[in-house]
């Protein structure tokens, strides 16, 4: 059989060569193409190609009625419905290793920059002057990098950074101290490095345990004078209140690859600022990272396509692309089940427990598994966790995993996925199960029954079981201006306590969820899937 595969986005010309190189692949090269003219071509199409400009969106993958995978030449998947996908059974896969090496160099060709304002020199020299003693910069040798984050990125930065004889310590809740140590970095609590560092480097993913991760109360127990680099997303450095260190004194230099809206206005005020370094976003543009990427791109989506298992794939375990399109929605609940467990703990966790019940088949087990530990440690790391490297990632860390199966109907349901997550805190566990046999629900969260849709912006609320409460948190939401959409209530009759979840059209802020809490309720969780 022969795949048609439509490159819709520019990518390095060895790129191309290489799906020529299989000759079950019929290579379209359509970079550029319009969205009328994709959502024509599309349904004759096995795979697709993207980079950051073609959205694959639900229209596009309901008109791809033949679609089995779509690759993305490069790490950011933002532009692509993986939900959508997954519930298709189409594959979703990126390339995150192709970038790596090229990203943490930008790091440091940053931090050189700011160190030795080589752009404000060179400015000036281009204007004709000759200003030494305006451009007094700082050496690197001894002084402490501090980085959050050790995924890939992290972890070139901070071997490239011992070699410049830099002392380096970083945070990471999913890695042990015992494996930084075996790579020289001291492992040490974020305020820990905040308050030690003279460079600091962010290598995290942007969600809403990240962003505005260094904000003014991060500041103020920062060293004065502090440089900051950004090369991971906008938004994990709140920029107001950077606006506010440079201002003060309190940053010394800071140098940014990314911003919160791209590309920024002319007038932002951090572009104006002397003491600014920027590149419009740059961390994977060099022509090596581009051929990797390109090249790497099309032997997964080759190999997947002529019956090997998938590499790199966002959605899915190793699976044949027939296995995928009965498993699929089963795998999206339990990645949601994951992810929404994951939000309910603050700690690394111990051990992540999946428990499959009822009518599931028993050859499920493993990719269902995989999902769910997948779904539970992704918003932890800076690189994509999927069901290819998520096992993986948990040994590194010391994380045990149990997946377990019964014949036995939990809560009712004739098959359900429960996911458990044990810390240092205590025990979470989310139970789901399928409704109309493609949808996913929430069916129980920590022993108590209640069905809500796991989905968009939401607040878990346990609160006593008293009058007035639901008011109370409609009247603080309203005035407030956050809309909610739905409400799903449960009541353990055991202790008195209820819980609730409530989906919002947006994301809620810490101020809200303080003004929510006290009184009758108990604890406001925010989660988003």
């Amino acid at each position: 059989m022969t795949f048609r595969v439509l490159v819709a986005d520019s990518m390095a010309q060895e790129g191309i060569e290489e799906f020529k190189t299989h000759p079950q692949i019929e290579v379209l090269n359509r970079a550029g193409i319009s969205r009328e003219e994709l959502l024509a071509e599309i349904p004759s199409c096995h795979g697709l190609v993207v980079r950051s400009r073609t959205q694959v969106d639900e229209e596009v993958l309901k008109a791809a009625t033949n679609l089995q995978v779509v690759g993305r030449a490069g790490i950011g998947v933002d532009n692509i419905n993986v939900s959508a996908a997954t519930r298709a059974g189409v594959v979703v896969m990126n390339t995150p290793d192709g970038n790596a090496i090229t990203t943490a160099e930008h790091t440091l060709s940053l931090i050189f920059s700011m160190s030795r304002k080589i752009p404000q020199a060179t400015a000036s020299m281009k204007e004709g002057k000759w200003e030494k003693k305006r451009f007094m910069g700082r050496e690197l040798y001894s002084k402490t990098l501090g980085i959050i984050g050790l995924g890939n990125i992290g972890r070139i930065v901070a071997d490239r950074a011992q070699g410049l004889k830099m002392k380096v310590v970083a945070f990471d809740p999913f890695f042990s101290a015992d494996a930084a140590a075996k790579i020289g970095v001291e492992l040490l609590p974020v305020e820990e490095v905040l308050k030690r560092a003279d460079v600091l480097t962010c290598h995290t993913p942007l969600n809403e345990q990240t962003r505005g991760l260094v904000s003014e109360a991060q500041l103020d127990i920062m060293k004065p004078g502090v440089m900051l680099v950004n090369c991971a997303r906008g938004g994990i450095y709140d920029e107001d209140a950077l606006i506010i260190g440079l201002e003060t004194g309190k940053i010394g230099a800071l140098a940014l690859d990314v911003f919160v809206e791209e590309p920024p206005s002319g007038d932002h005020p951090l572009l104006k600022h002397e003491n600014v370094v920027a590149t419009p976003h740059l961390g994977a543009s060099t022509k090596e990272a581009q051929v990797n990427v390109a090249v790497a791109v099309a032997e997964q989506i080759s190999e997947f396509l002529g019956g090997e298992p998938a590499r790199n794939a966002i959605n899915m375990p190793r699976l044949s692309a027939s296995e995928l399109r009965v498993l699929g929605p089963h795998l999206d609940l339990a990645d949601r089940l994951g992810v929404f467990c994951s939000q309910l703990t603050k700690l690394a966790p111990a051990k992540i427990e999946v428990s499959l019940n009822g009518d599931i088949p028993e050859t499920a087990s493993g990719p269902l598994g995989t999902a769910a530990v997948a779904g539970a440690l992704r918003l932890a790391f800076d690189l994509p966790v999927n069901t290819v490297n998520a096992r993986l990632l948990a040994e590194e860390r010391g994380i045990d995993m149990v997946v377990s199966q019964s014949e036995r109907e939990l809560h009712g349901y004739a098959a359900t996925i429960s996911v458990k997550i044990e810390d240092e805190s205590g025990v979470y566990k989310v139970v789901g199960t399928l409704v109309s046999g493609n949808d996913g629900r929430v069916v129980a969260v920590n022993g108590i029954p209640l069905e809500a849709i796991p989905s968009g912006h939401m607040l878990l609320i346990e609160n006593e079981d008293q009058p007035g409460v639901i008011g109370h948190i409609g009247t603080k939401l309203g005035n407030a201006g956050v809309n909610i959409s739905r409400m799903q209530l449960g009541l353990n009759q055991k202790t008195g306590k209820a819980l609730s979840i409530v989906s919002v059209d947006q994301a809620v802020s810490s101020e809200i969820v303080a003004l929510l809490e006290g009184e009758q309720i108990l604890k406001v969780t925010p989660l988003s899937l």
